[in-house]
């Protein structure tokens, strides 16, 4: 066991975290709760605690990486990552979170519903499931559920395509609800391009559906490594002024059908919205918030 590194960014203990997550989901998503596409999606993110990365825990075999335990943005939260041939470790990976993970002094652990192993030891280390989880869903990508029709006057674009910062920020701004007017400053358009930098960014994936006036107004970012059967959705965004108007439908569905002709069979995404059921996703297990009391 050892610590991950405290220098930030796309280093080599990034990548090599990344393969190792890249590697566990091969054959089936063990972890599809935390692809390797949320990993890089964390590291690209500005208000990830950069200060406390050499508190994640790898463990290795021989210069293999076997496990992981980490947080994702901040302290205080953990997330396991273990080869199925390895699972003895959940135990020792639980004690290390303590030490490590905690905020002060308080720690929360998710578990996959299905993961009756790790549930058994953390109730043993009295751990107690709460009423907070991370939902799960799954779409089959196939011709017939990739469809979708726009009004007239309205296109869809990928990144590739279109690189506007500014565009990308207001729609992500507003897609996520926040009042008023996106911030054009200098930091606020270098962190969007940071969120943009990733090494297994493919921005032809990305896709924004474009209205009349020119700017954007849905947007879904997607993760897809070509030569693995599965992709993730993440982020999704619709300004409040064109809802119900199925443009975030169009933004999702072109960016899974893109990533379906490189060879993508499915696409996951991290929520239970009734938005995502409607344009064909269907939920899977979904991994559940465990507390100490």
């Amino acid at each position: 066991m050892r610590h991950y590194t405290s220098e930030p960014g796309f280093t080599e203990d990034y990548n090599r975290v990344k393969e190792f997550i890249l590697r566990i989901n091969e054959e089936e998503q063990v972890s599809y709760g935390f692809l390797w596409g949320r990993w890089e999606w964390a590291f690209s993110l500005s208000f990830q605690d950069k200060e406390s990365l050499d508190k994640i825990g790898v463990w290795e075999d021989e210069g293999k990486i076997v496990a992981v335990a980490t947080y994702e943005d901040n302290l205080g939260s953990a997330y396991f990552l273990v080869d199925p041939e390895y699972s003895h470790l959940k135990k020792e990976m639980l004690t290390y979170a303590e030490e490590n993970l905690a905020k002060e002094g308080e720690l929360k652990v998710i578990i996959n519903n299905k993961d009756r192993e790790l549930q058994r030891v953390a109730a043993l280390k009295g751990y107690k499931p709460t009423r907070d989880y991370e939902a799960n869903a799954v779409i089959d990508i196939h011709d017939e559920n990739t469809s979708y029709t726009l009004p007239e006057g309205y296109k869809v674009v990928s990144l590739k395509d279109e690189y506007d910062l500014y565009k990308y920020n207001r729609v992500l701004w507003r897609g996520f609800n926040h009042e008023g007017e996106a911030p054009i400053t200098e930091k606020a358009i270098k962190e969007r391009e940071i969120s943009l930098s990733g090494p297994g960014v493919n921005l032809s994936l990305n896709v924004a559906v474009v209205a009349p006036n020119g700017e954007f107004v849905s947007y879904c970012g997607m993760w897809y490594r070509e030569g693995t059967d599965y992709a993730l959705v993440e982020p999704v965004a619709t300004d409040p002024d064109y809802r119900k108007m199925g443009l975030g439908k169009a933004a999702v569905l072109e960016a899974v059908k893109r990533c379906g002709q490189l060879g993508a069979k499915r696409a996951y995404v991290g929520s239970s919205q009734q938005f995502y059921y409607n344009i064909g996703f269907h939920p899977i297990p979904a991994e559940t918030w465990w507390v100490k009391k």
